[in-house]
């Protein structure tokens, strides 16, 4: 159940109220019954003071008899019961009864203090007049012994008449101040309560987007200060959310003039945001809150997000989705963990890729029989002894040859560029695969005067590859490396990793430039153009080894210092 702020306040006071209410006249009625009592035992005290001496005269002169008429003559006088008790509790003289006739009084507890040689007070109802008593008793002493108790008592009712009166008064007075402070209460409650009430219904309609409210409080006090500030804060807020309206209208224009297809994906899975461009190529109107695999049934795109937020970072990468092939961008936010995706369509550029690919297959199997025609009749006419221009035929068959071998690295490059090849895997050992291609480069090696170093690593495991085109990327990277190294060595190593084996082919050749080394992968490019010819480099061989390499999922690096050498280090994995 929802209580509001004055009940709070109003309930609070009221049981303040009613704690003081109960607990101020009792504890007032108790203090003022307290001061009383004591007074009046102050009062039976100095009576004991005043009449001791003449008792203990008479007992000196052991006038035992005479103290009985002596109390009973002060009766009047004193407006008490005065009572002498011997040492054994026996009565020897009273103001209001005959001591004879009164019972022993040793186990009184005024007397069992007094004739400790204390003074012995007590309240308590006294059989002998039946009613309630104060009673004061003090030692009698002669020569430093206690003869008797002296004991002066008075009637409590004339105390508790006059504490019952005033306790009437005292409960009128709490009820009228209880009743002032009740008024009092109610003024202040409302008084705090109806300023806070204000600012909440002011708070609500802010809330509910209404910024024009304010608050005017006529107090002079922290709440009036609170209304000030939150006047100032609504109109804050007017322009503050005046501008987020523009910010949004521009940043919605922006994302809506994008071509490229974007959207937000949250971290569940769901499409937070999207452009006309991307609602377009999903064929819907509403995609907001509905998840991304709804629209784009693509398990790639799928696996990629996944793997974007795992390693949280930027990534692009290629994927098709129903007919059509998209650069993806994915852009991984940190604060929120969502992911911002563009599609950029290159479907066109693959249709362009795809042509070409058929255009170099087909032209390269077209100029393949007439290379070769060629090619024999060109050794036919080597054979003959009386040929003539044998200069020229030579110059034709270099360049006859130079062009098969363009043809058929071209062929190579098709064929592994082209959709769906598989790999005809099988457990390979690396260290005799190695050996056998390195050991088909030694004769022309020491042709050259040049030392070539196989580093093998101990206990090298199998691993599952395809093995014709490891050895076509071997043959190419110790080609390079013999054709471009003029002294020095060549470095052939195998290592392996709990992940990974390493095959690392160095050199101490010529080098590449440094700002060649990104485009040394490209099709056709030489870093010397007319030293690749010289030594019918067709330009094709590196693009050939990284096809290779990406086809067992491995990866290939190049470290290159011009005039010192170069290194390629290729990865490929132990499992694929």
């Amino acid at each position: 159940m929802r209580i509001n702020i004055f009940s709070k306040i109003m309930g609070g006071f009221i049981i303040i109220i009613f704690l003081l209410g109960l607990s101020l006249p009792f504890i007032a009625f108790n203090s003022i019954k307290k001061h009383y009592i004591s007074t009046f035992t102050d009062n039976l005290k100095n009576i004991t003071h005043l009449i001791r001496p003449e008792i203990v005269d008479l007992f000196k002169n052991k006038k035992i008899k005479e103290i009985d008429y002596f109390v009973k003559s002060l009766k009047q006088i004193a407006n008490a019961r005065i009572t002498v008790i011997d040492r054994d509790g026996t009565v020897l003289a009273d103001s209001e009864k005959d001591p004879k006739t009164m019972e022993n009084h040793k186990m009184r507890p005024e007397f069992i203090d007094a004739i400790s040689g204390r003074i012995g007070t007590s309240i308590r109802f006294s059989i002998t007049v039946e009613e309630k008593m104060l009673y004061v008793a003090v030692p009698i002493i002669l020569d430093s012994q206690i003869l008797a108790v002296l004991r002066v008592s008075t009637l409590l009712k004339d105390i508790e008449a006059l504490l019952n009166e005033l306790k009437v008064k005292i409960l009128w007075l709490a009820l009228i101040l209880a009743t002032i402070s009740f008024i009092i209460s109610f003024f202040i409650s409302k008084g705090i309560s109806r300023p806070v009430e204000e600012l909440v219904s002011a708070t609500r309609q802010i809330s509910q987007g209404n910024f024009n409210v304010q608050v005017f409080l006529k107090t002079n006090d922290e709440l009036k200060d609170l209304a000030d500030t939150f006047n100032d804060m609504a109109i804050k807020m007017d322009k503050l959310f005046l501008n987020l309206a523009h910010q949004k209208e521009e940043f919605n224009t922006i994302i809506s003039s994008i071509e490229e297809p974007l959207f937000v994906v949250r971290k569940d899975g769901t499409v937070k945001l999207c452009n006309e461009s991307f609602k377009k190529i999903v064929d819907t109107i509403e995609t907001k809150g509905g998840h991304f695999w709804e629209y784009l049934r693509s398990p790639e795109l799928d696996d990629l997000i996944k793997k974007v937020r795992t390693e949280k970072r930027h990534k692009i990468a290629e994927i098709r989705i129903r007919d059509r092939y998209y650069i993806c961008s994915f852009n991984f936010l940190a604060q929120t963990e969502e992911i911002v995706l563009i599609l950029y369509d290159i479907t066109k550029f693959k249709q362009l890729e795809t042509i070409k690919k058929e255009f170099i297959a087909n032209i390269s199997h077209e100029l393949r029989t007439p290379l070769t025609a060629i090619k024999g009749f060109l050794e036919t006419l080597e054979e003959e002894e009386n040929i003539k221009n044998l200069y020229y035929l030579e110059a034709i068959k270099r360049h006859t040859n130079r062009l098969m071998n363009i043809v058929n690295d071209l062929l190579t490059l098709s064929e592994l560029e082209r959709d769906g090849i598989k790999l005809e895997l099988e457990e390979i050992n690396l260290v005799s695969l190695t050996e056998n291609i390195v050991r088909i480069f030694e004769p022309k090696v020491k042709e050259k005067g040049l030392d070539i170093i196989l580093d093998i690593q101990r206990d090298i495991k199998p691993i599952m590859a395809d093995a014709f085109k490891l050895e076509q990327m071997l043959i190419n990277l110790i080609d390079n490396a013999v054709k471009y190294t003029e002294k020095g060595k060549i470095t052939v190593s195998v290592a392996q990793d709990d992940l990974n084996s390493v095959i690392t082919v160095e050199d101490t050749g010529i080098g590449i430039p440094e700002n060649a080394i990104p485009r040394i992968f490209e099709r056709f490019y030489t870093v010397d153009k007319s030293r690749s010819k010289k030594l019918g480099g067709t330009g094709l061989g590196l693009s050939i080894v990284k096809h290779i390499v990406l086809l067992h999922n491995g990866t290939i690096d190049v470290q290159s210092v011009l005039g010192k050498g170069t290194k390629f280090i290729i990865k490929l994995p132990i499992k694929s």
